[in-house]
């Protein structure tokens, strides 16, 4: 997350879209040929007005034959829709994809001006989930924010949405259209809070996020920012601000798709409560990371009691080990246990009204038997002590101060995307920005990490390993326990900007975010949340080969989100990818290249400022079965 047209004109991009769009038709063979490599060939960074107020690829894909044979196809993006787009069956009512609903089912209305009272519609569509359910194929999408509302302000406090659309899929094609979209119905968990990434379980079910958790020590008090954030969620929400509670947000909502394509949300309050960038599960279906975003977060690791079942678990965190300061840094991680506990046990601790100070004693200057961390909590030191028998409590619902207190590092800054390679056993980890924290700190209360500062950010491999103990010496029951992580890709940060107000080298990754990897292609894909670079861009990775390849660049001031591979489908391949706020940060620039005032212009006229997102994907891949994406 960063610093944070109508639907005919939307039918008209598709069109244009699709008018190139890249065929999966099935080579007219009895044995499809085999695979024995894939290598990106990248594109280049957008010089022109035009190229750079669009979401387009130049690159293309080369795939090389156990046969001898080599194919090059063109990649192509195929935007399925418009985060404003009307799409949205509501109440007999067609509503846009992003417009967020309160606990009746009505969509939240922006009353800033007055007299022209209308929906909100976030211009941040983000995570993607594709699941097919009894035969039918749909995409859950998270909308994380609206930037600003009718009256030009910066909103917070506002209830986030989740859209459930089906697509359909032409067999001859793979090209997908939008069939009918829904709303999420979020109310017997509370509402959403900003969503921001997720991840795509085995089972066929949906893992989404609630980021930036609101401060509970603060919310105590009614002047405080996360008092009044708070609040306003409920009156806009439930219409009743009695509601309000912090500890409502903050949590892992999985959703489900019955079969007849019916959503269903439970909130897993036993994997913790802090910053969810989002839940990664590890190949054993029980261990799963997290991202933690913010400064001073924290590394954990969930181990549920059950395969498939995140219920009930034992949640962990990392204390960090550095090794070394080069290629982004290095080290190895030994784990804290906070605790177990079941869902419902969490539930109930929350139901009874428990507040912050129900759990920690507090003192506002060093204090025997009081332990001073800093977390991003609430962003400054803190003296804490855990009141006897609130232990369960302080690990659940204050997992990030609680694991502070036990010693686990809370140095990590923009802790944001992650994914898994199965067949290596390894994990991957986006650090959006190497700073604050993650450098070496005087007179801290915590200095574990001591890395050279990296504005452009380093994208991790984490080892995983088996046969892991905790901090008392107790066996991990896991086989995919994070032993020790390090840098794989960095960014170069430039001494001043070059002609296209770029701060960061355009051609290497900058911030990395969102992360998706294709086990049988050996392909890390890496979408930017960068201001660094001017347009933000996708890139292809090959952990085998070392190269890396640009292959989709979004509109200037947009953020490349809801990265997905998407590779269980017969004959087809996509990587599902989104872009948000188009546009925003222009005016701040050093632009000479081009005339910034006429890029202004030319991004409010195609598709305007921060007034909408896109949910599209990439295709011309070559499909599992190795049939390649032919044109038509």
């Amino acid at each position: 997350m960063k610093k944070r047209v109508s639907l005919g004109l939307s039918l008209t991009l598709l069109a244009s879209s699709a008018a190139s769009a890249f065929a999966a038709e099935h080579h007219p063979v009895q044995h499809p040929k085999q695979i024995k490599s894939v290598e990106f060939q990248p594109m280049k960074a957008p010089t022109t007005i035009e190229n750079m107020i669009k979401t387009y690829t130049e690159a293309s894909v080369k795939v090389t034959y156990k046969d001898g044979s080599v194919e090059e196809t063109p990649l192509n993006y195929n935007q399925l829709f418009l985060s404003k787009d009307k799409i949205v069956d509501n109440k007999g009512e067609l509503i846009a994809a992003g417009t967020p609903i309160d606990a009746n089912g009505d969509p939240i209305i922006d009353r800033s001006v007055p007299d022209k009272p209308s929906p909100y519609v976030s211009d941040a569509p983000d995570s993607n989930s594709f699941i097919t359910i009894n035969g039918k194929s749909y995409i859950i999408s998270h909308y994380e924010y609206e930037s600003v509302n009718n009256a030009g302000k910066e909103i917070s406090g506002l209830p986030a949405s989740m859209t459930l659309t089906q697509v359909d899929r032409d067999d001859k094609t793979g090209k997908l259209t939008v069939n009918h979209a829904k709303k999420i119905d979020f109310s017997n968990v509370n509402g959403l809070w900003t969503p921001c990434n997720g991840s795509t379980t085995d089972w066929g079910t949906h893992l989404g996020s609630e980021e930036y958790e609101p401060d509970a020590r603060a919310f105590e008090d009614p002047s405080s920012s996360s008092y009044k954030d708070v609040t306003n969620f409920a009156k806009l929400y439930f219409g009743d601000t009695s509601k309000a509670n912090p500890y409502y947000y903050g949590w892992i909502p999985e959703i489900s798709v019955d079969e007849s394509g019916n959503a269903s949300v439970v909130k897993h309050y036993s994997t913790g409560r802090f910053s969810h960038e989002m839940m990664q599960v590890l190949p054993d279906n029980k261990t799963a990371l997290f991202g933690d975003d913010g400064s001073n977060t924290m590394m954990f690791m969930y181990v549920a009691d059950k395969e498939k079942d995140f219920s009930a678990g034992t949640l962990y965190a990392a204390k960090f080990k550095q090794t070394s300061t080069n290629n982004g840094g290095k080290g190895d991680l030994h784990w804290i246990k906070l605790g177990h506990a079941t869902d419902s046990e969490v539930k109930t601790i929350i139901d009874k009204g428990t507040k912050f100070s129900d759990i920690f004693e507090t003192a506002e200057q060093p204090t025997k038997g009081f332990k001073a961390v800093k977390t991003a909590a609430s962003k400054k030191v803190e003296y804490l002590k855990v009141k006897p028998g609130m232990e369960k409590a302080a690990a659940f619902l204050e997992s990030r101060r609680y694991g502070a207190i036990l010693g686990a590092t809370s140095e990590f800054n923009k802790m944001e995307g992650l994914t898994v390679n199965k067949k290596d056993k390894k994990a991957y980890m986006a650090i959006s920005y190497q700073n604050s924290a993650m450098l070496k700190e005087s007179g801290a209360v915590q200095d574990d990490i001591q890395l050279p500062r990296l504005e452009s950010g380093v994208t991790y491999q984490l080892n995983l390993g088996s046969h892991q103990k905790d901090q008392a010496k107790g066996k991990i029951n896991s086989r995919y326990v994070p032993a020790s992580m390090e840098g794989l890709l960095i960014g170069q940060d430039l001494e001043k900007a070059d002609a296209y107000g770029n701060t960061a080298d355009p051609n290497k990754i900058a911030n990395p975010d969102n992360l998706t990897y294709s086990n049988d292609l050996n392909t890390l894909f890496i979408g930017e949340d960068s201001s660094l670079h001017t347009n933000n861009f996708v890139w292809a990775y090959n952990v085998k080969t070392k190269k890396l390849s640009r292959i989709l660049s979004v509109p200037v001031g947009a953020e490349a989100t809801g990265l997905r591979a998407v590779e269980n489908i017969k004959n087809s391949r996509y990587v599902l990818s989104n872009y948000q706020h188009p546009g925003e940060d222009i005016s701040d620039k050093n632009i000479t290249a081009v005339d910034k005032e006429e890029l202004a212009n030319a991004m409010k006229e195609s598709i305007g400022i921060q007034e909408t997102g896109g949910v599209g994907y990439i295709s011309g891949l070559p499909s599992k079965d190795g049939a390649p994406y032919k044109k038509h």
